[in-house]
């Protein structure tokens, strides 16, 4: 049953928390629209379930095939069977009963009941046997059906653009919908037992046909109350949990960031524990209280559901009393009509549960199937026209704005970024130098304009070439947490990796030395907090960083700030590297802040709010006629900050030396 603590009604808490309120800038809690008719909705439950009950179990069986057919079919034939063997239990004790309180003496009406008491006892170990191998084929199935589920919706959201990722809808849907191979798992053993249950329903509900007709509908009306009470449970448990899944998840946040290695000094230094468990308190006081006001209307649920069972019950057997006081019913039929209600009830009331249970599952799965439908949608194209072996890439009157936000993060961009040539990228944080290098790399499309790889438009570019052609050495790149072969490797994944490949490009990058230093080389786990795990400072990552670019050997190369961590003799060798390969026919894309850097690009595009300041080469731009002065004072500004650091006697030997070359 899935509610895993779902934080509180708000109606009934009231107002946002003020952990909530100072830690994520507002409530994390969700109307869905359908909670002001949840009354309504509550009282389609019941027949809702029995509408969608083939639905449920087709999602469960065609997820259950495509993981494994023979066990699904194992399941299907041994569950049918059993429901067989009970129909003729029932019979064969119908028979055993009538033989027994017949006319005759004890050894004769025992004799003429032992063909039937076989019967009954070989039913009793065929079923037996059904039961075993259902369980054993289920218990196969569960864990592929969870895979075949988890597999398909990663691949699916791998696939998707860019922009759904950082879309706060799409990204609730995915919270949500990641149940949902874990529900589809649990579906397989609810389906199983409903199925179970269903036919040794129909056996017990044909039994009681065939004896007296008024007694079936007296079986269904016994097992109503406490449908309606299942029902009204899981969907009050599954609208809380889908309300409140982003603040359950803010609250798990908490906890791990108490034990997360990259906060844990900062945690410890500025005392920062005590008051996360404060706010961790705020967070569970919220989730507590909304556990209890599920505890206090599921009672109340259940104390109803109770009293008409109960008074159901009653009905029953005061119905089946008469038929024997006035003689409709045989002492013998009454007997086996007392089995049946019994068996029958108990399969209808165990049918009702199991389907609640996988009716609820069956929301997740719900949410799972429009996650997936909803990936497809927004998947990235697979197809597409080829681009050029080489070419200059043109953005013409580009402009782009984020999702949410009224300002254009690019705005009518005309750029040329001619092949085998390095263009340098600067401006001020926000000017739009990496939302122009999401659009170049084919992450995001132009809301407007067009960027052209020689002839072919990006946007009915094949988007697999675009990301092919690409190579990035971003400020904030990801550290796997896996081995230094697969840190350099991931770059061009492929099995089995090269590694003399990935040493060469250890070495172009300069990271060979930090190779070199690891104590398992390449197999070297880099992530601390698993056995044999290391861990390599910034600098040295940052270089594992490039290396993994030169290993990937893109046609263009995006460097966004690439040597933020490294040292200055580092910085300086990354920065000829990056050079060399610019000589060697790459297109190299700089993006950076230190301006000294770019003195040798052979364009310099100076961004501001978005738009072009100016661009042209150093020179153009240091020149107080044709530069605007955007660059060059920034450029004044920081050598400036270089010249009143170095010692006099430094200063004489550099004095041929630019100001801004310094490092």
């Amino acid at each position: 049953m899935r509610n895993d603590k779902a934080p509180a009604d708000t109606d009934e808490a009231g107002a946002v928390s003020a952990s909530e309120e100072l830690l994520f800038g507002g409530q994390l809690q969700y109307d869905m629209g359908w909670n002001a008719h949840h009354g309504a909705w509550l009282g389609l439950s019941l027949w809702s379930m029995a509408r969608d009950l083939p639905r449920l179990v087709a999602t469960s069986v065609r997820l259950a095939a495509l993981a494994d057919r023979r066990a699904l079919r194992t399941v299907a034939a041994a569950e049918i069977s059993s429901g067989i063997t009970q129909a003729i239990s029932l019979v064969a004790v119908n028979a055993v009963l009538a033989r027994l309180l017949a006319s005759g003496t004890v050894p004769a009406r025992i004799t003429h009941a032992l063909p039937a008491l076989l019967t009954v006892a070989v039913a009793g170990m065929v079923r037996a046997l059904c039961t075993a191998a259902s369980t054993a084929a289920t218990g196969a199935l569960e864990p592929r059906v969870q895979r075949v589920a988890t597999e398909r919706y990663l691949t699916l959201v791998a696939a998707v653009e860019l922009k759904a990722i950082e879309d706060d809808e799409f990204h609730r849907l995915l919270d949500s919908a990641s149940w949902g191979a874990e529900s589809a798992r649990r579906m397989v053993k609810y389906t199983t037992n409903v199925v179970n249950s269903l036919i040794s329903l129909i056996a017990a509900a044909g039994v009681l046909t065939v004896l007296h007709p008024v007694l079936l509908p007296l079986l269904l009306l016994m097992t109503v109350p406490s449908a309606w009470g299942a029902m009204a449970k899981a969907r009050r448990r599954y609208i809380s949990f889908h309300r409140f899944v982003q603040h359950a998840r803010a609250a798990q946040l908490l906890t791990r960031l108490m034990i997360e290695q990259s906060a844990a000094a900062e945690l410890r230094l500025h005392g920062v524990g005590p008051w996360l468990l404060r706010h961790f308190r705020g967070m569970a006081d919220t989730t507590e209280r909304e556990q209890d006001r599920l505890a206090r209307q599921d009672a109340r649920t259940g104390l109803l559901a109770a009293t008409a069972t109960g008074a159901a019950t009653a009905a029953t057997f005061g119905v089946l009393g008469l038929l024997l006081w006035t003689g409709a019913m045989a002492l013998s039929v009454g007997g086996t009509a007392v089995l049946a209600i019994r068996s029958g009830s108990a399969s209808l009331r165990r049918s009702v549960l199991e389907i609640s249970d996988m009716h609820q599952e069956s929301l997740f799965v719900g949410d799972y199937e429009r996650l997936c439908t909803e990936a497809e949608r927004r998947a990235t194209p697979t197809d597409g026209v080829d681009l050029p072996d080489h070419a200059e890439i043109r953005f013409e009157k580009v402009s782009f704005t984020y999702p949410g936000k009224n300002d254009p993060a690019l705005a009518d961009i005309d750029l040329v970024l001619p092949a085998g040539k390095t263009i340098a990228l600067v401006g001020s944080n926000g000017s739009g130098k990496t939302t122009l290098v999401k659009l170049l790399c084919g992450l995001y499309a132009p809301d407007s304009g067009r960027i052209w790889w020689g002839e072919v438009d990006s946007v009915t570019a094949s988007r697999a070439q675009i990301y092919d052609r690409v190579a990035t050495l971003a400020q904030d790149f990801y550290r796997w947490p896996f081995t230094a072969r697969v840190n350099i490797g991931i770059g061009r994944p492929v099995d089995p990796f090269d590694d003399d490949e990935l040493l060469e490009a250890a070495r172009f990058a300069g990271a060979d030395d930090v190779i070199t230093e690891l104590p398992n080389g390449l197999g070297t786990l880099l992530s601390r907090g698993y056995k044999g795990g290391q861990q390599i400072s910034g600098g040295q990552w940052q270089r594992l960083g490039f290396a993994r670019t030169h290993f990937r050997q893109g046609r263009v190369l995006v460097a966004d700030e690439p040597t933020s961590a490294l040292d200055p003799k580092a910085e300086q060798r990354t920065f000829d590297q990056i050079r060399a390969l610019a000589d060697q026919g790459q297109t190299v894309v700089l993006v950076t802040h230190r301006l000294h850097s770019v003195r040798h690009a052979d364009t310099i595009v100076v961004l501001d709010h978005g738009r072009i300041a100016e661009h042209g080469t150093f020179d153009q731009l240091m020149d107080p006629v044709t530069g605007t002065g955007a660059f060059r004072d920034a450029y004044l500004l920081q050598s400036s900050a270089y010249q009143h650091t170095l010692p006099a006697q430094a200063n004489r030997l550099s004095a041929d030396q630019p100001a801004g070359d310094s490092l």
